[in-house]
């Protein structure tokens, strides 16, 4: 799939695809904001440039790098620990360090195309700056923005969080 490929959406279309899923995020990273926080609360690094959108996690599962699952939700900036039950309308698949790192794409109304295209133009540079950065940390690995999935193929990739986890064991 290539990066710019996005599920297709006709201007003007009355159809409305359905929500595959509602689900509970927690924001770590409000809207506008510089300071990148993992999971567990902790800065992770700042930024140089701000967060386009509100960027978190779901709480009750990890994606495939360990980690809880990404997610981001489209709308007004919202405060860091705020908790928003919302549809999920798809995912961005991002591989990090050669790791499969999904991020769900939220929100209260399915994205427009042009939401879409902009999410995952995001994710393209942000791969390639992160790709930058582990070169810089000596972290190995493929970067990539690998293009747009389904939320149930995202959910499908994730697994339940036991409550032993006590954050993710790879070094961001």
């Amino acid at each position: 799939m290539s990066n710019a490929q996005i599920p297709s959406a006709q201007p003007g279309s009355a159809a409305v695809e359905p929500p595959e899923l509602e689900l509970d995020v927690v924001i770590e990273v409000p809207r506008g904001s510089f300071l990148k926080r993992g999971s567990i609360g902790r800065i992770d690094f700042v930024s140089p440039f701000p967060c386009p959108f509100n960027y978190g996690s779901v709480p009750n599962y990890l994606g495939l790098e360990g980690d809880l699952l990404d997610a981001l939700v489209l709308g007004p900036r919202l405060p860091v620990g705020t908790r928003i039950r919302v549809k999920a309308w798809g995912a961005v698949t991002q591989t990090d360090r050669g790791m499969v790192d999904d991020k769900l794409v939220c929100c209260t109304h399915p994205p427009t195309a042009a939401q879409k295209a902009f999410v995952l133009r995001f994710f393209g540079f942000y791969a390639k700056c992160k790709g930058l950065l582990n070169l810089l940390r000596g972290r190995p690995g493929r970067n990539g923005c690998d293009g747009w999935c389904s939320a149930a193929q995202a959910m499908a990739r994730a697994r339940p969080r036991q409550q032993s986890w006590k954050g993710s064991a790879v070094k961001y």
